[in-house]
């Protein structure tokens, strides 16, 4: 699978909640960087398991989550992808989000080894 497929395909995944399907894309030693945390790079989740259940946590917290408006970019190259969109969904507190964000991700052999997500600040 060529990497702008997989990035397509992960969007879909993602908007369908599919985790199975998320999953799919990702090696065994897949890593995940998600925005917010504790720490310079947010939260991390290293492990095919571990990046799931941080996944899952994402469809907890906006049980309603939706990518829209996705950009997909491809360097070959460098086996990396970056998906650009703008994030909507409802807090579990029933405060509605919408920012525009990005996931930068690094593939080894077609499967993704790295996701770092980033978004908007919305004060």
């Amino acid at each position: 699978m060529d990497i702008k497929s997989a990035l397509v395909g992960l969007c879909e995944a993602f908007n369908a909640h599919d985790l199975d399907q998320i999953m799919a894309f990702f090696a065994d030693d897949c890593v995940l960087e998600m925005p917010r945390g504790n720490h310079p790079y947010g939260s991390r989740f290293e492990g095919k398991q571990n990046v799931r259940d941080g996944l899952a946590g994402r469809f907890v917290g906006l049980p309603d989550v939706h990518y829209g408006n996705g950009e997909h970019f491809v360097d070959a190259d460098a086996n990396t992808g970056m998906s650009k969109w703008t994030l909507t969904g409802t807090a579990r507190d029933g405060r509605k989000l919408k920012v525009n964000g990005c996931d930068f991700y690094t593939f080894r052999d077609g499967m993704v080894i790295r996701k770092d997500s980033y978004w908007k600040i919305v004060e």
